[in-house]
């Protein structure tokens, strides 16, 4: 029996998983803030407490280069609002989603795990409005392919930036 697109996206799901994990679990604390050049996007601490990140409504030229707690931010916000549009629920704003912190990757955890169980329940036919405007008439199946491919983006980015840390280390600069 040939396998369904679920169950290809599924199998692609897990792969990049399986590679984010990899960079994921030799993330160091130093590495979160590590900042690779002098123009970035990092998360800042505010006097509540929480870390809120660097963002502007139109990209700059150039692109500022993000660090690991930035995209670590970034895909708890671009996720937790995908498994809450695939939920029927209404996303927390941007603005009010913070890095977590110690609990970066304890969260990621968690968004994968419902995600999966999100997933798992919906149909895959259904219409979905994120992170398109709702008339483009994609499905969930879409919503699935573009969290793939936005979390093998940010996993590599992250990945890129955890090598580039580690040699500069090695090399002493």
């Amino acid at each position: 029996m040939p396998a369904s697109s679920h169950d290809i996206l599924r199998w692609q799901f897990d792969l990049t998983w399986s590679l984010a994990r990899y960079h994921f679990d030799a993330l160091t604390p130093e590495d979160f803030h590590w900042e690779p050049g002098p123009l970035i996007w990092t998360v800042h601490r505010g006097a509540d407490g929480n870390w809120r990140p660097d963002w502007a409504e139109v990209e700059p030229d150039p692109i500022p280069v993000p660090t690991v707690a930035w995209l670590t931010w970034h895909i708890d916000w671009w996720w937790s609002t995908a498994l809450a549009h695939i939920e029927g629920r209404t996303p927390t704003p941007r603005e009010e989603v913070f890095w977590a912190g110690d609990a970066a990757l304890t969260r990621l955890d968690d968004l994968r795990v419902g995600w999966s169980t999100a997933l798992e329940a919906a149909d895959p036919d259904a219409p979905a409005a994120y992170p398109w405007p709702a008339d483009a008439g994609l499905t969930v199946t879409h919503l699935a392919a573009w969290v793939n491919a936005e979390l093998m983006k940010n996993a590599a980015e992250i990945g890129q930036l955890r090598l580039l840390r580690a040699a500069s280390l090695a090399c002493g600069v």
